[in-house]
């Protein structure tokens, strides 16, 4: 089924309504996307020497396939909602110091940092998808759920932002624990779940950050 623009709606509801994204959601249903991207040269040269200076590091091939996995498996018809409704920053300007960073509306949804010649990772998500029973409570993180995500329990730490009753930080080292967190099936549908709150606020307030040429590699064949 073709995602088309909904009457009324707001963010992503333009494009899918709430049985779409609920079965996007459990995996279910796999929209299509646009078969075209639109975008604007003048944006896209904006960032061109940026992305060449990340190329030169050694993490940014394994960084490129761990976004494309990303977006494959997190990000609802990306093509169509590109820089509009997420977006992707390179190299971005902040004290943190990271490689890429994927937003949506004015919310941080996953960095990739560097971690000697690896990486590591930081997402963001709702609290209540990881916890039992869907509690707000720190003290029913489901912590052996988040152990059996990674390679080693050593790979996995958290942390609890002040600025949300359920927000929760999840922090991961290593390409190869990165990448299993994103096929287990209950962490991708947290991750998912909390895209989606975010892409249905409204537009991306980080428009203008976005790097057309790290998405190419996320989006294009």
């Amino acid at each position: 089924m073709t995602a088309v623009r909904q009457q009324g709606g707001k963010g992503l509801r333009q494009f899918l309504d709430a049985d779409q994204q609920r079965d996007w959601l459990e995996g279910k249903f796999n929209p299509r996307d646009a078969e075209e991207r639109a975008e604007a040269l003048e944006h896209r040269f904006k960032y061109v020497g940026r992305f060449e200076k990340f190329l030169r590091r050694p993490q940014a091939k394994e960084v490129l396939a761990i976004l494309r996995f990303y977006a494959e498996r997190c990000i609802p018809i990306p093509r169509r909602t590109e820089r509009y409704y997420w977006s992707v920053s390179c190299l971005p300007s902040t004290n943190d110091k990271p490689l890429v960073r994927v937003n949506a509306s004015w919310m941080e949804l996953f960095t990739l940092y560097e971690d000697g010649k690896d990486v590591r990772a930081r997402f963001i998500v709702h609290l209540s998808d990881f916890t039992t029973h869907q509690s707000v409570t720190q003290d029913h993180l489901d912590e052996p759920f988040l152990d059996q995500c990674v390679v080693t329990p050593d790979d996995v730490g958290c942390s609890f932002p002040s600025t949300g009753a359920d927000l929760f930080v999840i922090n991961v080292r290593g390409s190869a624990s990165v990448r299993k967190l994103l096929t287990d099936a209950r962490a991708l549908r947290g991750i998912r779940n909390f895209n989606l709150t975010h892409m249905n606020r409204g537009r991306n307030a980080y428009q203008s950050s976005h790097c057309y040429s790290v998405a190419d590699h996320m989006l294009d064949g």
